[in-house]
C-alpha cells in the first residue's frame, strides 16, 4: 500500500478572499478518501520538519526572525501571505511531509507529500507563498548522508523554481530541471541545469513534446537515483496565475509520463503537490488528486 503526507490539519488564519488556496489541502485529502477505503492508499498526518534541518539549507536567523514575526513589511509582502505563528508552523508541516515522502520513496520506490514543492525560497528570502525550501532540505540532506549519489529535481509547476535553482547551483550532485512559463512570474529567474520556458498558451501536444524531447534526453543523459517531482496544477487553463492551457487530460498524460520513465529506468520518486489555483476550485482538487490516481496505476 501506497503512503501520502498531508498538512491538511493543520490551518492558519487567511483574510476572506485571500488568494492562496488552503481549500485545496484539505480537498485533496477527502478526494483520495475512497482509495484509503480500497485499501490503495494510506493517508497520514505530516510531521513538521526540525528546525536543524531546515537550518542546514536557511539562514538560522532567517528563519529565527520568521518564527518570531521579526519582519519587515516588505519581507511578509513578497512571502504573500499574512504572518502568524499558525503560518509559520504550517510550513515546517508540509516541509515535513516532504522528508518523509523522502523516506517513504527510499523504501517503497514512491513518497507522496499533498503539499511542499514551495520552490521560491531562498537561503534568507521567501516569495510566492514559500518559507522553507522542503525539496532542496530533503535533496541536501539525503547528498550529504550518501545515501544517494545523484538527485534530479524535475519542476513541472508553470513557475520557474528559482529558489530551488540558486539554492542547488553549486551542487553538482543535483540536477535542477525546469519546465516553466517563460513570461510569467518570477519575472527574474535563476538559472537551473535545464531550463525550458515555454510561451503562454501552451497545449496538451506542446507540452508531451517538450517531455518526450529534452526532459527525457536530461532524465538519460543525468541518470539519477531518486527524483524530486514537482507536480504543479497551475499549468492548467483557467488557472488564475499560469498562462498555459492544459486539459485535466493532458496532465493525466504528463503525470503519467513522469510515473512511467520512474518505473520503467528504476528510479524511486517522491511527488509534491507545488502549485495550482485554478479559478474553479473543484478543479484545482480534481487535479491534484488525479496525480495520485494516476501514480497508483503507474506503479502498482
Amino acid at each position: 500500500m501506497r503512503v501520502a503526507y498531508s498538512p491538511a490539519y493543520y490551518s492558519f488564519p487567511l483574510p476572506e478572499g485571500h488568494r492562496f488556496p488552503l481549500y485545496k489541502y484539505a480537498g485533496v485529502l477527502e478526494a483520495l478518501r475512497p482509495l484509503e477505503d480500497a485499501g490503495q492508499l494510506e493517508l497520514r498526518d505530516a510531521a513538521a520538519l526540525p528546525w536543524e534541518l531546515a537550518e542546514q539549507v536557511h539562514d538560522p536567523a532567517y528563519l529565527r526572525r520568521w518564527r518570531f514575526g521579526d519582519l519587515e513589511r516588505s519581507e511578509v509582502r513578497e512571502f504573500g501571505l499574512p504572518w502568524s505563528p499558525q503560518v509559520v508552523e504550517r510550513a515546517r508541516i508540509a516541509a515535513g511531509g516532504t522528508l518523509q515522502a523522502s523516506e517513504e520513496a527510499l523504501r517503497s520506490g514512491w513518497g507522496i507529500n499533498l503539499a511542499g514543492g514551495t520552490h521560491h525560497a531562498f537561503r534568507a528570502h521567501a516569495e510566492g507563498f514559500s518559507l522553507i525550501n522542503d525539496v532542496v532540505v530533503c535533496v541536501q540532506q539525503l547528498l550529504d548522508q550518501g545515501r544517494v549519489r545523484r538527485i534530479l529535481v524535475l519542476d513541472l509547476d508553470v513557475h520557474q523554481g528559482n529558489g530551488t535553482a540558486k539554492l542547488l547551483e553549486d551542487e553538482p550532485r543535483a540536477f535542477t530541471l525546469s519546465v516553466h512559463g517563460e513570461r510569467n512570474y518570477p519575472f527574474r529567474k535563476m538559472r537551473s541545469d535545464l531550463d525550458l520556458g515555454l510561451p503562454d498558451g501552451v497545449t496538451d501536444a506542446e507540452y508531451l513534446a517538450v517531455l518526450r524531447g529534452p526532459v527525457a534526453r536530461a532524465l538519460e543523459d543525468f541518470r539519477p537515483e531518486l527524483l524530486f517531482y514537482l507536480a504543479g496544477s497551475d499549468v492548467l487553463a483557467g488557472d488564475r496565475f499560469g498562462r498555459f492551457a492544459l486539459t485535466l487530460e493532458g496532465l493525466a498524460a504528463r503525470d503519467a509520463w513522469v510515473f512511467g520513465w520512474c518505473a520503467a529506468a528504476g528510479v524511486p520518486l517522491v511527488s509534491t503537490m507545488a502549485g495550482g489555483y485554478n479559478r474553479d476550485p473543484q478543479v484545482t482538487v480534481r487535479a491534484h488528486a488525479q496525480t495520485v490516481e494516476v501514480g497508483l496505476r503507474s506503479f502498482d
